[in-house]
Formats: C-alpha cells, sequence, structure tokens
C-alpha cells in the first residue's frame, strides 16, 4: 500500500484544504448556554491519532456535572419555558439555521474532526459533514408535521391522540462517527421538543463541544441543548442512572449497551434506544458484477478504517468465483494509501487510539494462528501513530475468532459457500444483526435473502447505503429501537390519547 505521509502526486487543486494551525477555542463543558468548568477541575486529555501528540485537556463532567445539566435541561422543559411556548415550525427554523452556522464552520469542523479521530479530511469533509447538514435539514422539515389521529370508538365520545415530547433525553455518541453522530441524535430529539444532556466520546469531544456554540449562535433557549465531555463510566453511567433523564440514545457497543438497559431499568424505568455492534454479512453470488462487488465489498469493511458497526466483516463468496473475488480484493486492498489524514489522497488514517490498535492486532494474530490465509498486511505500519495495514484473509471458517468478534478495524475476511440455503443458515449464525449486503443480478435470490437475513437493514448490490430518509438499527444484539426516516420520531414522543364524552342532547 502506498505511503502518503508527506504527500500525493494526485490532482486535487480545487478541494477544500484543512485549516493550518487550526485553535482549539472550546474545551469546557456546555450548559445552559454558557461554558463551565467541571465540578471535579480534572482535564481529559486529547490525543491525534496519526503523530499520538496531545491536541489539548478539555473539561472532564462527572456526575455533578450531569446533575447540573440535567436541572437545566428540565428547567428549559417545564410548561411555560421559551421552548415549550415555541411554535414547532420555529423548532424548524432553529434546526436549518444549526444546518446553516455547520455549512459556514465546515472547513474548521471537518479539519477538527480530522485531527481528532484520524479520519481523512477529504472523506470527513465530503462525507460526514454533507450528512450531518443532510439529518438536520430533514428532521427541520419534520417539526411541523408530527401529527396525531382521530379514532372512532364505541359509544358517544370523541377520541383523538396526540404526540407530546418524552422530556430530558440523555445520548451518549461514540468516538467513530462523533459529529455525524451528535447530528443523529439531537436532530429528531429537538424536533419533537425535547432537551438533550450529551456525551461526546473521551476520545473525539472537540466536534461536540464545538457544536455548543454554533448551537447558542443559532438561537437555541438555554438549556435546550447541554454537552458534557466526560468518561463513560463516571458522566455515561450518571445519564444511564440519572432518576430526572427520561430517555436514553446511545450508540456504542453491545457491552456497554448491556449496562445502559440495566441501568435504565433498575433507575426509572426510562426509554432507552440502542445502537450496537454488528458482523455482518456481504454475500455474493456469482451472477454479480464482479469487479462492482469487488468495490463495493472493499469500501463495506474499509470504509473509515474499518471503525464501523455496518462493516461488512463476514463476505461470503459463491464457490464458482472465490478464488477471483479474493484475488482482486488483495489487489485493491494494496492500493490503499496510508498517512497523514489531512494530506490529499489518503485513503486511510489511524485507528482511534492504543488500546483499539492492540485489540484488532490481537485479532489478527488470532486469524493466523487459526488457520486463515493472511493474503495481504497482518501488521502495523509506520514509526508512530497507530496505523495497522489493510489486511485481507482467506480460507476463513466460521469458527474462527475474526469471523464471529466485531474487530472493528482494517481486517476483511472472505469465506466460501455453495447454495442459497447454506449462506442464508452461515449469515444468520450470530449474535449480531445491524445490516446485511446482497450481491446478485437474480432477482429471486434477491427477495429470498432480505427475507431471510436477520438484520435491520438489507442492502441489495450495494453497501453503506444510509440515508435521512431511511430508519437505522438492528435485531438481536445489535440493539433496539430505529434512527433516522420517520421512524426515529416515534422514539421521542410520547402519545396521549384523550377521549371526550359528547352529550346525548342539548341541556
Amino acid at each position: 500500500m502506498s505511503n502518503a505521509s508527506g504527500g500525493n502526486s494526485g490532482n486535487f487543486s480545487g478541494l477544500p484544504t484543512p485549516i493550518n494551525d487550526l485553535e482549539i477555542k472550546y474545551t469546557k463543558i456546555f450548559i445552559n448556554n454558557e461554558w463551565h468548568d467541571s465540578v471535579c477541575h480534572r482535564k481529559i486529555p486529547v490525543f491525534n491519532p496519526a503523530t499520538e501528540e496531545k491536541i489539548c485537556d478539555v473539561e472532564e463532567g462527572d456526575k455533578e456535572d450531569i446533575d447540573k445539566a440535567v436541572k437545566a435541561a428540565k428547567r428549559a422543559f417545564q410548561i411555560g419555558s421559551t421552548w415549550r411556548k415555541m411554535d414547532a415550525s420555529e423548532r424548524g427554523r432553529l434546526l436549518n439555521k444549526l444546518a446553516d452556522l455547520i455549512e459556514r464552520d465546515r472547513l474548521t469542523l471537518s479539519t477538527m474532526e480530522s485531527i481528532d479521530s484520524g479520519k481523512p479530511f477529504l472523506a470527513t469533509y465530503m462525507l460526514d459533514l454533507a450528512a450531518c447538514i443532510k439529518i438536520l435539514r430533514y428532521y427541520a422539515g419534520w417539526a411541523d408535521k408530527i401529527q396525531g389521529r382521530t379514532i372512532p370508538v364505541d359509544g358517544n365520545y370523541f377520541t383523538f391522540t396526540k404526540h407530546e415530547p418524552v422530556g430530558v433525553c440523555g445520548q451518549i455518541i461514540p468516538w467513530n462517527f462523533p459529529l455525524l453522530m451528535f447530528a443523529w441524535k439531537i436532530a429528531p430529539s429537538l424536533c419533537c421538543g425535547n432537551t438533550v444532556v450529551i456525551k461526546p466520546a473521551e476520545q473525539t469531544p472537540l466536534t461536540a463541544i464545538y457544536m455548543g456554540a454554533l448551537i447558542k449562535e443559532a438561537g437555541f433557549p438555554p438549556g435546550v441543548v447541554n454537552i458534557v465531555p466526560g468518561y463513560g463510566s463516571t458522566a455515561g453511567a450518571a445519564i444511564a442512572n440519572h432518576m430526572e433523564i427520561d430517555k436514553v440514545a446511545f450508540t456504542g457497543s453491545t457491552e456497554v449497551g448491556k449496562l445502559i438497559q440495566q441501568a435504565a431499568g433498575m433507575s426509572n424505568l426510562k426509554r432507552v434506544t440502542l445502537e450496537l455492534g454488528g458482523k455482518s454479512p456481504n454475500i455474493i453470488f456469482a451472477d454479480t458484477d464482479l469487479d462492482y462487488a469487488v468495490e463495493q465489498a472493499h469500501h463495506g469493511l474499509f470504509f473509515n478504517q474499518g471503525q464501523c458497526c455496518v462493516a461488512g466483516s463476514r463476505i461470503f463468496v459463491e464457490e464458482l468465483i472465490y478464488d477471483e473475488f479474493v484475488q482482486k480484493s488483495v489487489e485493491r486492498a494494496k492500493k490503499r494509501v496510508l498517512g497523514n489524514p489531512l494530506v490529499p489522497g489518503v485513503d486511510q488514517g489511524p485507528q482511534i487510539d492504543k488500546q483499539q490498535y492492540e485489540k484488532i492486532l490481537e485479532l489478527i494474530e488470532s486469524g493466523k494462528k487459526e488457520g486463515a490465509k493472511l493474503e495481504c498486511g497482518g501488521a502495523s505500519w509506520g514509526d508512530k501513530g497507530f496505523f495497522i495495514q489493510p489486511t485481507v484473509f482467506s480460507n476463513v471458517t466460521d469458527e474462527m475468532r475474526i469471523a464471529k468478534e466485531e474487530i472493528f478495524g482494517p481486517v476483511q475476511q472472505i469465506m466460501k459457500f455453495k447454495t442459497v440455503d447454506e449462506v442464508i443458515r452461515r449469515a444468520n449464525n450470530t449474535h449480531y444483526g445491524l445490516v446485511a449486503g446482497v450481491f446478485t443480478k437474480d432477482i429471486n435470490k434477491a427477495f429470498t435473502l432480505a427475507s431471510a437475513l436477520q438484520a435491520g437493514s438489507i442492502w441489495i448490490n450495494c453497501y453503506n447505503a444510509v440515508t435521512p430518509q431511511s430508519p437505522f438499527g438492528g435485531y438481536k444484539m445489535s440493539g433496539n429501537g430505529r434512527e433516522l426516516g420517520e421512524y426515529g420520531l416515534e422514539e421521542y414522543t410520547e402519545i396521549k390519547t384523550v377521549t371526550i364524552r359528547i352529550p346525548e342532547k342539548n341541556s
């Protein structure tokens, strides 16, 4: 694979470029539209995973800071508050204004996200920031269109339903898509009229904290959005256990999701939606366009350094084309360009931190020991930063760790199958059920697999097809509830039934 630590010879004129010597302006806790020091006066060091150098320190929120944020959010949600009295269309206008400000500051946010998370800058600018803006505008359009129903009931009654906001929503976001997940969480919640306490991942808090300044500038009332950076075991646990939080939304690992659901049940039975891990099957039939399927499977695994819950990490290839698919996949992986994520032409940046880096390398070693054939990669890259070579394994069998565990890194596993019934059984033989991919020209196979596969999203002849309009979420241990689309609104409203007795006669 190519080295781009210093530069790349491609023509990138006319494309956006990152900001040199970016100043980090905001490092404090954002509560009630103001910046605060943490109660404990501790700091979280934030590192650049490409260089391992410290970027800055941010305030470390703890239980006491979560309490302050919840009180602010609860005040903002009270009947008679500015936020509760606000017209639904005005909520939509504020979300659109926030999208405008993100567009204005797109270079700043893209540069910050790239430095903080190791994402290639151009991918961040073109994909992550574009998706953030689309999500906010999509839910801005929904704000004044959330409607109840009139219901014909027995007796002399008039019955109707109305959708009301749940209340104070605690939201915990991951490090793999920091800004995008921020938008995924706040947009439907605010659209419905809730207030928010949001905790970004301790590894990647910078863009979330910056969003506090934009939220204030957009004109959201104090207390509507509160941002508390902190660790999962302290600030995150405080959100899950808090008696005054009415709903929790979490994106992250299945292990932590279990703890959050348990804490919610032990506290006030708050609503919980969980978007968790995956070990997604991507099934390639012999009748497909092979080169297209290779490219889609490549991006379905290696996108974002492999740090995607939807990664197509169990690639099942029909026996007739298996060897050719493996050969082409290896050739494609070797073309990936690793290096400084701020440099144009870089495809792959570092993993997020040392812990993830070591976990991925350990799983690669397990694949070698258990008999999978290492086709390329399989080791670290460079002399600094948490880089791992694009890695491809063939001859992978279902019982191997690399075929069962979520690697969350640039490690592609390619397995062989013979029949439709066999691949359905093997694809479903997992605790996860987030997404699945199918590549075939046979419409009958496509519909058969779409019905049989146990996953929240089925992508036919495409991969990573996540859109604001389409609901997203998992089966089994990949979580519960849905985000995005109209279905995502259901998680942020209570349905109230109102029944009025109609007098039978005029008095």
